[in-house]
Parts: structure tokens; sequence; C-alpha cells
């Protein structure tokens, strides 16, 4: 048996909805995430391993964009780091679902250290998600 305490810790990330409804049909069919418990204003979701919720709130601040390799990159916005495999089923999937992308999957920063596939994507409450598989996955902190 592992020993717990040798396993990458997990991540607990709340974010706000403003319709728990759009999150369950997004979260949960669109990304086939496991739901787990739920109340009026809030639904945990398993995200591959880590505790991420929806929280309702109606209220949203105004988005924040920074330019990186000549796209819009949303600020706040979370994610995943998946295998390039993982990262070309995912996307396959979202297109499935008919999703609009703030930035559509392309390999970032080709030929040079950090190449990664990416893309970007909004929930039903607009908050920002990417999706990235690196080349090389040695090079997730490479300078």
């Amino acid at each position: 048996m592992t020993d717990p305490a040798s396993r990458i810790p997990r991540f607990h990330l709340a974010v706000p909805v403003d319709d728990l409804n759009a999150a369950r049909r997004f979260y949960g069919e669109t990304l086939g995430l496991e739901q787990g418990r739920s109340a009026d204003t809030w639904v945990d979701w398993n995200l591959h391993g880590h505790q991420f919720v929806t929280h309702l709130a109606p209220v949203r601040a105004e988005q924040v964009h920074n330019p990186v390799d000549g796209h819009d990159v949303p600020v706040p916005h979370f994610g995943l780091i998946l295998t390039v495999d993982a990262f070309a089923r995912l996307a396959d999937r979202l297109r499935a679902a008919d999703t609009v992308f703030v930035i559509e999957p392309y390999v970032r920063f080709a030929g040079e250290t950090g190449e990664q596939w990416t893309m970007f994507l909004l929930d039903p409450a607009g908050n920002a998600l990417e999706f990235k598989a690196f080349a090389h996955d040695s090079q997730v902190f490479a300078a």
C-alpha cells in the first residue's frame, strides 16, 4: 500500500456560478466529472482526484485578458495538465458537444522549451478553463 503522505497533495478550488443546473450539465455531462456532495448553493466535483466546488454566486466580476503567444488569455483561469492523448480525447469530446472555445486547441510555443497543446473555454457561468498537455512533461516548470 502506498503511503498517502508520499502522493502529490490534492487541491481544493471553489468557483462562482450563477446557475447550478447549468453547472451540473457542463461539469457532469460535458466534461464527464463525477458529482460528489451538494446542497442548494454548491456542488462538489471530482476533478481528476481534486476537490472542485461550484458555489452559487449570481454577481460576477469583469474578466481580464493577458496576451500570451498571440492570444488573449482570460485571467483568472484554471484547468488541468493532461497527457497528450487525454488532451486529444477531451478536445474531441468538447467539439462533439459543440463547445465554443475562447482559444481553439493548438500547439503553443512549438519547437521551444515548454511546447504544449492548449485550449481555453468558458463554463456556463463564464469561468475560464484551460486544459493543456506538454510535449515533454519534464518541461512543465522549465525556465
